[in-house]
């Protein structure tokens, strides 16, 4: 078990974060007299204006799109006086009031990078920007239900959804929130929630600082987003975030070492501890797996000499939507950091179990779509970058392979020269295919290019990128045989073509049923 550093309850270094109004603390302190730009009209930028607008701030929106109509969300933040400021022009620097005075505070929604021209121009005028995690950590009221936070390159959705289904099978009012369910200020203002269960990506956990989680877990590490954060090291130090302050338990993965290292980098509350989860026989402080039995040697009374039963891998084979199955690694570790999260907050083993048992998986992980003629159809639109498709690859044997998007600077060699004996052939979707052919050519890995077509860039969400699927099933359906699975697992983000991985998997779906009816 790593040695985690000793207390730490000051916040991270932060720009401009001493010029953070404090009135922003506690959910119920007047705001009057304090401006709040809200960059975004989106899942967080809506909460956040109208929480800040509720509590008397001078609200001020902006959002690129000037051409969607006016929206029901719109007509609300209207009633309160909302100044909400519609294209281009209105993100290129940072907005003043009617007087000509600037925000005392940005409030942004996650997807807007650092480098963004506004947020550059809040820098350069030292106006302190935050995000909704940051802004729900502050307003939280004082007896708020405890964070349990999970992030990770991959599988943050399915871990959430079981701790969430885990703390329910204990009796709880838990929240599923953040990147799941609820937006997370939403959850944190809910007086009726006793535990929230939250998943953070690293855009949100890039614009808090001072979150002091009771416990937060670390599932695993690779490329994503790169583009985004500048690099390697800064995707690693975003997501090292979630374990500052931590007051109860880091859960780190024993099968990646580098969620260990920012364990043991972690500055956290004294008496923390650092709680490992590993595929086999689990050590003194971690959960593991003997036989087929999920067990626990963190929390159980008798850790040194014995571990604690949470359940079996067939509990988690019918967690995953496979009943009967044997659980796929992934799948495993998944519901032992979930266990972790749960156990550390005095969850029974009986919920752990019970949870798993209840718990539905969510669309477009891993999701059989048809299976026609001997070849399965498989969505997993949700595999946005390599290490997640490595998780579906990995699951089949022969495949025709529907893959490509938004690279986000991933680098696929290692995927494809690890699967090219299972690929019969690649079906290359996406305008940024060139790092993917790449990788096929040099594997020599069969592939066909599904190029874009004008009529995909259209802004209903339901007809945008129709076309280009068609074409990929149609030329998947030609190339598989008897055996094979069509497996959509992109290893690239879906925003090029598509209005988001949800779209992409139903427009997949929709393509599928109609090439075999």
């Amino acid at each position: 078990m790593p040695a985690i550093s000793p207390p730490g309850a000051e916040p991270v270094d932060y720009p401009n974060k001493d010029r953070i109004p404090e009135a922003i603390h506690g959910p119920e302190s007047s705001l009057a007299g304090i401006v709040v730009c809200v960059t975004g009209l989106g899942v967080s930028g809506y909460p956040m204006a109208v929480h800040l607008a509720e509590r008397g701030a001078e609200v001020i929106v902006v959002d690129a799109d000037a051409q969607r109509d006016e929206s029901e969300h719109e007509t609300i933040l209207r009633v309160f006086d909302v100044d909400i400021r519609r294209g281009a022009e209105h993100v290129e620097k940072l907005p003043r009031t009617a007087s000509g005075r600037l925000p005392d505070l940005v409030c942004t929604s996650p997807g807007w990078r650092p480098d963004q021209p506004l947020l550059v121009d809040a820098a350069e005028h030292c106006v302190p920007v935050i995000g909704e995690v940051e802004l729900a950590w502050r307003v939280r009221g004082a007896n708020s239900a405890p964070w349990l936070v999970v992030t990770g390159t991959n599988g943050k959705t399915t871990t959430t959804s079981m701790l969430d289904s885990m703390l329910k099978a204990q009796g709880l009012q838990s929240r599923a929130c953040g990147n799941i369910g609820a937006p997370l200020l939403e959850a944190v203002l809910d007086p009726g929630a006793e535990v929230l269960a939250i998943e953070l990506s690293s855009f949100q956990l890039h614009w808090q600082f001072s979150m002091a989680a009771h416990s937060a877990a670390v599932l695993n590490l690779a490329d994503d987003h790169l583009d985004w954060h500048g690099g390697w090291d800064g995707y690693v130090a975003d997501k090292a975030k979630v374990y500052s302050n931590v007051q109860l338990a880091c859960v780190y993965s024993c099968e990646d070492s580098a969620t260990r290292e920012l364990v043991e980098d972690a500055e956290v509350i004294e008496g923390a501890r650092a709680v490992g989860f590993r595929l086999d026989t689990p050590g003194v402080g971690e959960l593991g797996v003997v036989g087929d039995v999920l067990a626990d040697r963190a929390f159980a009374q008798r850790r040194q000499t014995a571990a604690q039963e949470l359940g079996s891998l067939e509990d988690v084979a019918q967690a995953s939507g496979a009943p009967g199955a044997k659980p796929a690694d992934h799948q495993v570790l998944n519901a032992l950091a979930a266990a972790a999260l749960a156990r550390s907050i005095g969850i029974e083993p009986a919920a752990v179990r019970d949870g798993l048992r209840n718990h539905r998986v969510g669309d477009h992980r891993n999701a059989v779509v048809a299976q026609a003629d001997g070849v399965t159809w498989v969505d997993d639109s949700k595999a946005t970058n390599p290490h997640a498709a490595a998780a579906s690859l990995a699951a089949c044997e022969s495949i025709v392979w529907i893959a490509g998007g938004l690279a986000k600077g991933a680098d696929f060699t290692d995927l494809v020269k690890s699967f090219a004996d299972r690929i019969r052939t690649a079906v290359v979707i996406g305008a940024d295919s060139a790092e993917l052919i790449g990788a096929l050519e040099a594997a020599n890995v069969n592939y066909t290019v599904v190029p874009p077509s004008g009529p995909d860039v259209v802004e209903d969400s339901r007809s945008r990128g129709a076309d280009v699927m068609h074409r990929a099933v149609a030329a998947a359906g030609q190339h598989a045989a008897a055996g094979d699975t069509v497996l959509l697992a992109p290893a690239s983000a879906s925003m090029d073509q598509f209005l988001n991985y949800a779209t992409r998997g139903e427009l997949f779906a929709d393509a599928v049923r109609g090439a075999l009816s």
